[in-house]
């Protein structure tokens, strides 16, 4: 294996236990307010402004069909609801409702409780380092896309 290599292995192993433990920490966060963390970053996603499910799973790098499954629960629960979409006739804009919001909120002491732990022990100009690092990542894999050779 190069030395290119050994950095992209490196990078997807720390990246898949880093997501673990992410999912772990929202479950645990979620779970009291009767949300599930899959439910929570749906939530999340629509809190500023009502997206369509297709734009909620392109933006989390999630399939359109979970999102779609996720919305629906949330919707018949009571915790989002669909809205037209002038921009498409077909698909309906998920906007979080007053319950919804609501829920979110109740995780938000917790929610600092974590976050205040994490930047006490990295520390706030290392974590801010990290937070920028995670996000040109991300961006980098995104241009790079799937440049496996093809068969």
């Amino acid at each position: 294996m190069n030395p290119e290599q050994d950095l992209l292995s490196t990078a997807a192993l720390t990246s898949f236990r880093l997501n673990g433990q992410f999912l772990a920490l929202a479950e645990e966060l979620a779970r009291p307010v009767g949300l599930t963390a899959a439910w929570w970053q749906v939530l999340g996603a629509v809190l500023r402004e009502s997206r369509s499910v297709s734009a909620i799973a392109r933006e989390m790098g999630l399939t359109r069909q979970s999102v779609q499954r996720i919305a629906d629960v949330l919707v018949d629960r009571g915790l989002a609801e669909y809205r037209d979409n002038p921009a498409h006739a077909r698909a309906k804009l998920v906007q979080v409702t007053p319950a919804g919001l609501d829920a979110v909120r109740r995780i938000d002491p917790a929610h600092r409780v974590a976050a205040e732990r994490l930047v006490a022990d990295l520390g706030r100009d290392r974590a801010s380092e990290i937070v920028e690092a995670l996000t040109d990542l991300a961006e980098a894999m995104d241009r790079v896309g799937d440049t496996a050779p093809a068969r």
